[in-house]
C-alpha cells in the first residue's frame, strides 16, 4: 500500500488534505482513483489508514478510516555520521540507511574526503539527500522521515555526537571481533547510538584518536576491508537485528 507523509496542519476533522508534489504523484503518476486506500503518516509517529475521497485544486482529500499501530521504527535512535564519499554514493547510502531504520544522518568532511563542497553546493546536496530520505521512508513504511543534517566538519560531527549514549567508529586497523561483540551485546533498546564511517581511504589515525578522546569506541567489522558505502549499512544491519531481537525478548 502506498504511503505518504503529511504536515500535521493538513490533518483535521477526520480528513487529510494532502498537498505539494505528492498530489501530482498520486493523481497523475500512480493514477489512483477515489475510493482507493493509502497510508498517511504525520511524521511524528502517527500513521493512518485513509481512503481517497476527492481531488481539489492543489490537494488530495483523504478520509481517515482508522489510526494504525506503527512498529516500523527501531527501539533506539541511531545516527549515521557519514564521511563524504565521491560521486552519487551518498544518495545510495541515504536511501538504504533510511530503509534500515536510521534516525538521522550527518554528512561530514574528513581529512581523506575527496569531495569538497562550498556552502551553496552543500545546501543543495542536503536538500537532495532529504528528498531521497523522504522517498525511502515512504517506500519502507516508516512513521517518520529521518533528518539529513547540514554537512559538518569532523570536529563538528564529534561535537554533535557528544550527547549520545554510545558512539562506534568502525576502523580497519582495529583487531579482533571480541570487543565489537561486547560493545554490541551491551546495547539496550532506548539508548541513542552514533556510527562514524570514514570516506574512501578511511580515517587517519589522528582522527580515530580524536574520536576516542571524546569517548567513541573503535570496533572491527571483520577481516575484510569494506567500502565506505558498505561499512555503515553493515553496522546498521547488525544493530537492527540486535535491537529488534532484544526488544522482542523484553
Amino acid at each position: 500500500m502506498q504511503q505518504f507523509f503529511a504536515d500535521p496542519s493538513w490533518i483535521r476533522d477526520g480528513k487529510v488534505y494532502l498537498r505539494g508534489s505528492d498530489v501530482n504523484h498520486i493523481k497523475n503518476v500512480l493514477r489512483m482513483r477515489t475510493g482507493e486506500d493509502v497510508r498517511v503518516s504525520d511524521g511524528s509517529g502517527s500513521v493512518y489508514l485513509c481512503c481517497i475521497s476527492a481531488y481539489e485544486e492543489g490537494a488530495a482529500v483523504l478520509d481517515i478510516l482508522k489510526e494504525l499501530d506503527s512498529e516500523a521504527e527501531l527501539p533506539s535512535q541511531i545516527t549515521l555520521f557519514q564521511g563524504l564519499p565521491k560521486g552519487d554514493k551518498m544518495d545510495w547510502i541515504v536511501q538504504k540507511a533510511v530503509e534500515l531504520g536510521v534516525y538521522s544522518i550527518v554528512p561530514f568532511s574528513a581529512k581523506r574526503s575527496i569531495v569538497k563542497l562550498d556552502e551553496k553546493k552543500a545546501r543543495k546536496r542536503q536538500e537532495r539527500w532529504q528528498a531521497i530520505a523522504k522517498g525511502a521512508a515512504e517506500q519502507s513504511g516508516r512513521s517518520r522521515i529521518p533528518e539529513v543534517q547540514p554537512v559538518k566538519s569532523f570536529a563538528e560531527a564529534l561535537d554533535a555526537a557528544s550527547g549520545l549514549d554510545l558512539v562506534m567508529i568502525p576502523y580497519e586497523l582495529e583487531e579482533g571481533m571480541e570487543r565489537t561483540v561486547q560493545v554490541i551485546e551491551n546495547i539496550m533498546p532506548g539508548q541513542s547510538i552514533g556510527i562514524f564511517i570514514g570516506p574512501e581511504g578511511g580515517f587517519e589515525e589522528e582522527e580515530v584518536e580524536q574520536a576516542k578522546s571524546t569517548g567513541a569506541e573503535p570496533v572491527s567489522l571483520g577481516k575484510r576491508i569494506l567500502r565506505t558505502e558498505t561499512a555503515g549499512l553493515t553496522t546498521l544491519s547488525i544493530l537492527m537485528y540486535h535491537l529488534e531481537s532484544r526488544n522482542h525478548n523484553l
